[in-house]
């Protein structure tokens, strides 16, 4: 007999909601990460933003993947510069970097993040 502990699939039968930060309400849904599983090492959330929300600057601890299923992720990053990141594209936002998150098209946008390791409140150091 061995005494490896058992490795197995873990389903996640379903995500937890998540209160998200910006000017409008924003539809966060984590499906593995430091709420839903308890997983540290990454996060993985679906998110839904209408058009107009805009979220506040952030410089994360954590890298950022992002792939955007429907309508127009902006992200803007210092130097006043900014991505439009559209349904079928992806972008990937380096730990310590400023960024801010917003949705400036009228269908707003729906798009999944993975972030690495996983997001946490404490790490994210949004602006004032």
């Amino acid at each position: 007999m061995s005494s490896e502990p058992s490795r197995k699939p873990t389903l996640i039968s379903a995500p937890t909601r998540i209160e998200a930060a910006g000017n409008k309400p924003k539809l966060i849904d984590e499906f593995i990460g430091r709420v839903n599983s308890h997983t540290s090492a990454l996060s993985i959330a679906r998110m839904r933003s209408p058009a107009g929300w805009v979220e506040p600057g952030q410089r994360p601890e954590f890298e950022e993947y992002t792939l955007v299923l429907k309508g127009c992720l902006r992200v803007e990053f210092e130097g006043g510069e900014h991505l439009d990141v559209r349904a079928e594209q992806a972008v990937i936002t380096p730990a310590g970097a400023w960024v801010r998150y917003s949705t400036p098209e009228p269908e707003g946008a729906e798009y999944v993040a993975v972030c690495l390791p996983a997001f946490s409140p404490d790490t994210v150091h949004r602006d004032e």
